[in-house]
């Protein structure tokens, strides 16, 4: 279905339940932000929040697209699944054969129906609705904008859809970039140089004229969604906004400058961008990473026009650790873009899965139908040269199709009581350790044989408990690591060039006979007799947990405290001697004070403070096997020779979080929910953007 703007999606929310009505005063700078934080990082996302007192003649809606079922909403469908099948569905009938005439004819209808979604300018100037108000001395102090995160450089218009043309083809595009307030008619564009308004600003730059700029803020929810879409080149987003509306857009001319924009969006910034001009020091911001995106210059956008509804909604988003709302519309993305991958890039692609703990770009699981040695490392490069997706970071591949060895209880049942002999040790036992007892490798490869011989099933890459038994199964440091290079995104804090490092593919589809490596070491054990892990005795350790008994993983993780003292080398082969650590398949690294009751956060840390490269290295033991050692902590000067500044992690301060706090039951959201922000205050060094090693 289609929105005509914000206030009418408002009322569709409080219709069915996914909206809280906020009537107490509560301020743009900081304050809304942690309330949104504590909602959209419940289970599922938590509500819709529409603030109505801001301060300002406008009220704010936030986290509106923050779960799955809102984000369907917002198209008009039950769920994203079907959003996914009408793609599929269309694709396959404008693109299979035709055989005859006939064939060819009865694909007018559906040609009529795509045209019936594209968008159509209108005639006039200042007959949209997101025109019925007219600011003449245009003053973005008016709008209720947020400063979201402490150490922020300022206000920031979070959720803007950023309208440009190409000068050379006249092609317009919407792209999504953030935009700092300096003035009452200035602020910053802060789209990175992958970016398609990036490329269009330095044609303007390369031809010396003033480049036109609008910037629209709400309307219906798809014209938000379509901004952010990786959508090809010279594809336009309004066309995509009318096949999940299933109604074309309609456009209407600016008042200063010959853009055009939606005419039924909320507000209407226009302006232009003078590549000439000196460009301004923008940021930080605290951004979807979870860290700081640190200051840097950007171009300087000049406000000539405020326009808006009379009924205008202002649309805002706060993106910081996630799950936050972002994530929602991530997972969007994940469904509607996945068919067009695989019917005209990647025909062997089935599924994949970006999990919110990756941050959109960090971390990638695909599966794929495998029919020939090589294909799993073909589709990696495939997808990191595919668009948004070459900003990826670790990509994961699976199998489509393997033996259902998840359903085998018997042996999940024994492996549980093997799992048990591997724990965390008293001090007794620490000081006073038993001989290491083990069974042969002849025993454990019978073990993974039978326990992979089970019968077949579908892998469901959404299922992490499926995932972590094709890791068991199918890991091999010198089968399944692959490396390349290539951009990485800008805000992307942990390699040590700017947006551009290295990427890992890991393979873990069942190796053809061909790809097998000559020489390889055993594969660790899955069972094993009483062993105690000492690792507290190795210098810098200081505190450690195996995924063994909960997870069903061979995984060690160690936090580490990185004094004058520590090296990494000589952690490594301490852990290489260490008694029992042939049974582990990888060794995570992370920073003191990371808790281990918290995987998702793990995860999350993981994938930000990774160089695969340069922070990933297998180690050998002297019994023959080997593990991966991954250094998931914070990189420093002194310690990894690392030659940028580190962000801090984005937390709210004590005084906000405090005052949230006290204020909480005149809000009326019910019981007080703790503020997301107090288990991350470990990781937090000094209070400015950039840690304070």
């Amino acid at each position: 279905m289609a929105f005509r703007g914000l206030s009418q999606f408002v009322d569709f929310l409080e219709k069915n339940s996914e909206l809280i009505r906020i009537a107490a005063f509560v301020n743009p700078e900081l304050e809304i932000t942690e309330i949104t934080d504590r909602f959209s990082k419940q289970p599922g996302g938590g509500k819709a929040l529409l603030f109505e007192n801001t301060g300002t003649s406008f009220p704010i809606l936030i986290n509106a697209l923050g779960s799955e079922k809102r984000m369907a909403m917002a198209f008009g469908r039950e769920n994203l699944s079907s959003v996914e099948e009408e793609i599929m569905s269309l694709f396959k009938r404008l693109t299979s054969p035709k055989a005859s005439l006939w064939d060819k004819l009865k694909m007018l209808p559906n040609l009529k129906e795509v045209a019936s979604w594209m968008p159509v300018k209108s005639r006039g100037t200042g007959t949209g609705k997101c025109q019925e108000v007219v600011m003449k001395d245009p003053d973005l102090s008016q709008l209720p904008i947020l400063k979201c995160w402490p150490a922020d450089g300022g206000r920031f218009i979070t959720l803007p859809s950023v309208h440009t043309v190409d000068p050379e083809t006249g092609i317009p595009n919407v792209g999504m970039y953030r935009m700092q307030v300096f003035g009452k008619n200035l602020t910053g564009m802060h789209w990175h140089r992958h970016k398609t308004g990036a490329a269009h600003f330095e044609k303007y730059k390369a031809l010396g004229k003033r480049m036109p700029v609008s910037v629209t803020l709400g309307g219906d929810p798809s014209y938000i969604y379509a901004a952010t879409a990786p959508m090809p080149e010279n594809m336009d987003e309004y066309l995509l906004a009318g096949f999940l509306r299933k109604k074309k857009v309609r456009l209407v001319k600016c008042l200063t400058n010959d853009l055009y924009i939606p005419e039924d969006v909320d507000f209407v910034i226009e302006g232009y961008v003078d590549p000439q001009e000196e460009l301004i020091w923008e940021g930080p911001f605290g951004d979807h990473t979870g860290f700081y995106s640190l200051a840097d210059w950007f171009p300087k956008f000049h406000v000539t026009c405020i326009t808006h509804r009379r009924d205008a909604v202002y649309p805002a988003t706060v993106v910081g650790i996630p799950p936050m709302e972002d994530a929602w519309i991530g997972k969007a993305t994940e469904r509607i873009f996945l068919s067009p991958i695989r019917l005209t890039m990647i025909p062997e692609l089935t599924d994949m899965n970006l999990p919110f703990a990756g941050v959109a770009h960090n971390i990638s699981i695909v599966k794929i139908k495998k029919t020939f040695p090589g294909q799993a490392v073909k589709v990696m490069h495939a997808l990191w040269g595919a668009g948004q997706m070459m900003f990826n970071k670790i990509l994961i591949v699976v199998d489509d199709q393997i033996g259902d060895r998840y359903q085998d209880t018997r042996l999940k049942d024994t492996r549980q009581e093997d799992f048990q002999e591997i724990r965390n040790p008293s001090k007794s036992e620490i000081e006073n350790p038993r001989p290491t007892e083990r069974k042969t490798n002849r025993d454990v490869e019978r073990n993974l044989q039978s326990f992979g011989r089970a019968k077949s099933g579908i892998i469901n890459v959404h299922d992490y408990t499926v995932l972590s038994d094709i890791f068991l199964e199918n890991f091999e440091p010198g089968y399944s690591l692959h490396y390349s290079r290539g951009p990485l995104d800008i805000l992307d804090h942990s390699s040590n060039a700017y947006a551009f490092g290295s990427k890992l593919g890991i393979d873990l589809t069942r190796p053809f006979p061909e790809e097998i490596r000559s020489g390889k070491t055993t594969t660790p054990g899955i069972s094993t007799n009483p062993t105690v892990l000492n690792v507290l005795t190795i210098p810098n350790v200081t505190g450690f947990e195996t995924l063994l008994e909960n997870h069903h993983l061979p995984v060690l993780l160690l936090t580490i405290l990185k004094d004058q003292t520590y090296t990494r080398n000589l952690l490594e082969r301490e852990l290489a001697e260490l008694a029992g650590i042939e049974h582990f398949k990888a060794v995570f690294l992370f920073d003191d004070g990371a808790g281990f009751n918290d995987l998702f956060t793990l995860v999350w840390l993981l994938g930000g403070n990774l160089e695969p490269d340069r922070d990933i290295k297998v180690v050998h033991t002297p019994v023959n096997t080997s593990f991966i050692l991954v250094d998931a902590t914070i990189k420093t000067p002194q310690h990894d020779n690392f030659p940028r500044d580190w962000p801090n992690v984005v937390t709210m301060d004590e005084s906000t979080i405090a005052a949230i706090d006290r204020k909480w039951p005149a809000f009326g959201l019910g019981p007080v929910i703790s503020s997301p922000s107090l288990k991350f205050k470990t990781l937090v060094k000094g209070q400015e953007a950039i840690r304070n090693h």
